[in-house]
């Protein structure tokens, strides 16, 4: 069973422009995220999906460079560059990750698609977040090549921007399966959206260094560093993700 791993990304942001592309312990966030993914060895073929503005050539740049295939499409219509990364690269199911959290941890990325591979004829959806037990910002999700296409077939509005919420909100079409860990993490936030979670990100890199870490490892140094849990303590996360 053929997986694809996509990675939204594009330098459009309204909290922090060009986030994608800020550097990071010595390397752009999107480098984080494409070797987490590249490290974890879950996927057939790993694509960058951004946007066919002049100002996310640098990300296309970024991303051949990596070793990532491109693909380029709507600014707003995520969903419809997932489908287009589906048709130039034909899948059985997609891992949809973000360009904003470098902090992917590789096991993680194993875990859900392994859990998939277990079960593929029953599962059409697969993720940490249905019961968001992990710190935000360590988010993976797998949705089904035939799941995707029927969202893309029938989402509209917020739908299209979120690009799984369509299958995951409809748990009597779909068959919905949730990764969770104990103890739970949910209030700690690793995802870059603004400048205080860039500060706490940076103050993590500063102790675990140019590497993946293991999310345990980040949850422990976070309990135990209640400093940088308080640089974005306040921000409140947006109800849409961009991408």
């Amino acid at each position: 069973m053929r997986v694809v791993a996509v990675v939204q990304a594009r330098m459009g942001s309204t909290r922090l422009p060009g986030k994608v592309l800020r550097p990071l312990g010595g390397r752009p966030v999107l480098s984080w995220v494409l070797r987490a993914v590249h490290e974890s060895g879950c996927a057939d073929a790993v694509v960058v999906a951004t946007s066919d503005l002049p100002e996310d050539d640098p990300v296309a740049r970024l991303a051949a460079q990596e070793g990532a295939a491109v693909v380029r499409g709507s600014a707003e219509d995520v969903l419809d560059r997932y489908l287009l990364a589906l048709r130039e690269h034909p899948a059985d199911a997609v891992v949809r990750l973000t360009a904003d959290c470098p902090l992917l941890d590789p096991a993680l990325l194993r875990t859900v698609v392994a859990a998939w591979r277990a079960a593929p004829e029953t599962t059409d959806y697969v993720a940490t977040t249905l019961e968001r037990t992990l710190p935000r910002g360590l988010d993976v999700e797998l949705v089904t090549a035939a799941a995707l296409r029927v969202a893309g077939r029938a989402a509209r509005g917020h739908d299209r921007a979120h690009v799984t919420s369509y299958v995951w909100s409809r748990p009597a079409d779909f068959r919905l399966l949730g990764i969770v860990v104990r103890p739970g993490a949910a209030e700690l936030r690793v995802t870059l959206d603004t400048l205080e979670d860039a500060a706490l990100l940076d103050g993590v890199v500063a102790t675990t260094g140019d590497r993946a870490p293991a999310w345990r490892e980040v949850v422990e140094l976070l309990r135990s560093r209640p400093d940088l849990v308080d640089l974005n303590a306040a921000v409140q996360q947006k109800e849409l993700e961009e991408g």
